[in-house]
């Protein structure tokens, strides 16, 4: 849950969930992070995407009988030159990493381009990598990638095989950073106990809650299906914070145990109506928003 922009979410991949980049400054050294691609239109791209995800280890040549995976560096060079950028052909370094997650990066330093895509792709189709190639070279140089390439790469990132990888991937390789849930001023599993009961019948699980590390007073809570957690902003823990203002924001993210994130043709949808609906059940409901919208202005 965030502040402003009427308590938007950080869930799910993103986990962690992280936006397409902001723009770039001038400096030498240019840097973008890739974390949530743009979602396809249905129906689009599927075709193309491909996915080859049954297998748990990277696909082979001599395991397969298919040709082994393409040289990343040779397909964002071949990117590069179909793109027709108006600069000199630079090297390219581009290597897998074992990210939590399906992430990838790309910087410019002098004439060589140095790029880290997740190890995931290493089983994607090579129209799904030069798809990726496309947007990350498009967003280091601010052109905008064509929507075959978004939509392409975005059919293979919203894969239903894919997605159940990446909350793999998650759980084995990422990990949670939080406080005790008590603490100074409130314990958050009694305010969690209290909300299970009262609302959802017991029935709401969660391997972990408890305060933030940070003191955000944007992300006031999250909710991270991966890893079945729960953490709350530890800006919150205040003395000046009234009780049903924590209870809401706990109340909102557990409501996301019960509705997960869907999608909308091209959107994805983190607060669906039934979501919303399901808030507006909180008691307080007005006047923790009333709050919060005082909190993001700055005021009380």
């Amino acid at each position: 849950m965030r502040i402003p922009e009427q308590l938007s979410l950080m869930f799910g991949l993103g986990s962690n969930v992280s936006s397409i980049p902001p723009v770039l400054s001038q400096s030498v050294q240019e840097q973008i992070t890739l974390s949530l691609p743009v979602l396809p239109e249905p129906g689009l791209a599927e075709a193309l995407a491909g996915v080859a995800v049954e297998r748990n280890e990277p696909r082979t040549g001599a395991l397969c009988g298919e040709p082994p995976p393409p040289d990343p560096a040779a397909v964002f060079a071949r990117v590069f030159q179909r793109l027709g950028f108006d600069r000199p052909m630079p090297k390219f370094r581009v290597s897998y990493f074992p990210y939590a997650g399906l992430r990838s990066k790309i910087r410019l330093r002098g004439n060589v381009i140095e790029a880290t895509i997740s190890d995931l792709l290493l089983d994607a189709r090579p129209l799904v990598l030069e798809g990726l190639a496309e947007i990350l070279l498009c967003k280091l140089f601010r052109r905008r990638p064509s929507r075959e390439a978004r939509d392409c790469y975005a059919a293979f990132a919203q894969h239903s095989d894919i997605t159940r990888r990446i909350e793999e991937v998650r759980r084995c390789r990422g990990g949670k950073m939080m406080r005790p849930a008590r603490g100074r001023f409130f314990n958050l599993l009694e305010i969690f106990d209290h909300l299970n009961r009262r609302f959802f019948q017991g029935k709401i699980r969660v391997r972990l809650l408890g305060w933030s590390p940070l003191r955000s007073r944007t992300v006031l809570g999250h909710y991270d299906s991966a890893h079945s957690s729960i953490t709350i902003s530890r800006w919150l823990d205040s003395a000046s914070t009234p009780r049903y203002l924590v209870e809401y924001v706990v109340f909102h993210e557990m409501l996301h145990a019960v509705y997960p994130v869907g999608h909308n043709g091209h959107r994805r949808v983190v607060h669906s109506a039934e979501f919303r609906a399901a808030e507006r059940k909180f008691p307080e409901y007005e006047q923790a928003r009333r709050k919060l919208r005082q909190l993001s202005a700055g005021v009380g």
